[in-house]
């Protein structure tokens, strides 16, 4: 309020305590996080920290509380870890603790875990510690020396990380062919040129693929714009592409599927029972769709959601797509420097985006699958 050509400002209440300010951003710090964070990660940190509580529960007979002291993560690590002792390979978990983990769901199989599994653990507890703003155990030297040592010795005894085989055009072609002409043949037909076309979509982008960000620009043309992805997580990047195109036979796969199930807004895949259309599908069910169509082709390997990822990367390679014209499509972020000078044209000028040609379709189609009532009960795709 302006008083004599002065602001007079209103009074205003005491201000609280610079602890109580702490508190309350330190809150809107984690809602700020959660929501950047996707459903994927979501979920796969609070597995995490369920197990970690489980074992804390099981080892010490105490309810799980942070800050957790530097003792007992030496001891998650040495519980899960192999290590070899007296040429035979060893770890610390009691095995009635590692039952009742499997028995209650928060483990798969009896044994040590791999490297991996217990990293990423690790990397949640630390999360954790820096979410409560307390002293970081993960974070201690004798922690990290311990972990590196581990990743060292896993080398020398020849453990590599596992990969999904990879779905090439020649894979691809296999798996098309066990696709026939009805919903579910189409939808399969479709959602496997779809993620392979628009850069080896994710399994969890492919379920999330929704008709609003779709439209269509030309006979045989389509562009996905990829409005969220894991890698965009980080924020908007030079590298950064968003809008996929899918041409040729990925659009007429496309294009059949959507006019078959009649689908104008939504998701794009679906899941389907006694021929009717249903809800989206989930990333796990995508990861089925690829695994059945494997077995039904008859192909050896270990195939998954993310075969068909490796797949695009491995097939433009053996093209001779330049890598940058890969990653524009794949939202790889290794390389930025690159990318970031790298100049695509437009959106379905890239190079990349014609891996695919109509003779991926030639193999005749001699499989045939009919969606299975009772499947659909029991919550298959």
């Amino acid at each position: 309020m302006k008083k004599n050509g002065d602001v007079r400002l209103p009074d205003l209440s005491p201000l609280e305590s610079p602890e109580r300010w702490a508190e309350e951003a330190a809150a809107a710090v984690r809602d700020i996080l959660a929501e950047a964070a996707s459903a994927n990660t979501t979920r796969s940190y609070a597995s995490a920290l369920r197990y970690c509580a489980a074992w804390y529960q099981g080892r010490y007979g105490q309810p799980f509380a942070l800050p957790l002291p530097e003792a007992v993560v030496i001891q998650f690590i040495v519980d899960h870890l192999t290590r070899r002792s007296e040429s035979a390979l060893a770890w610390e978990l009691p095995a009635a603790l590692d039952s009742a983990l499997v028995n209650a769901g928060l483990k798969q199989r009896l044994g040590p875990l791999k490297l991996s599994t217990v990293s990423h653990r690790l990397a949640v507890l630390s999360k954790a510690h820096q979410w409560r703003r307390v002293t970081n155990p993960c974070e201690q030297p004798t922690v990290r020396h311990l972990i590196a040592r581990a990743r060292r010795a896993a080398v020398k005894r020849g453990e590599r990380p596992t990969k999904k085989t990879a779905i090439t055009q020649t894979e691809l072609a296999a798996l098309l062919a066990t696709c026939d002409d009805s919903l579910t043949g189409l939808r399969d037909r479709a959602l496997l040129l779809f993620a392979f076309a628009s850069g080896g979509r994710r399994r969890s982008e492919v379920a999330a693929a929704d008709l609003s960000d779709l439209r269509r620009v030309g006979e045989r043309a389509f562009v996905y714009h990829l409005g969220h992805s894991k890698t965009q997580q980080a924020g908007p990047s030079a590298m950064s592409a968003p809008d996929k195109p899918i041409l040729g036979p990925a659009a007429d796969a496309l294009a059949a599927w959507l006019e078959a199930a009649h689908l104008t807004e939504g998701p794009i895949f679906r899941r389907l029972w006694r021929h009717r259309v249903g809800d989206g599908l989930s990333p796990a069910s995508v990861a089925a769709i690829v695994q059945r169509r494997a077995d039904q082709a008859g192909l050896e390997g270990d195939f998954g959601g993310h075969s068909l990822r490796s797949g695009f990367v491995t097939e433009g390679g053996r093209q001779g797509i330049a890598l940058p014209a890969l990653m524009a499509m794949t939202e790889h972020r290794a390389v930025g420097s690159v990318i970031g000078y790298f100049q695509a044209g437009g959106v379905t000028d890239n190079p990349a985006a014609h891996l695919l040609d109509d003779r991926i379709l030639q193999p005749t189609p001699t499989a045939s699958h009919t969606p299975n009532p009772t499947d659909a009960k029991s919550g298959a795709p």
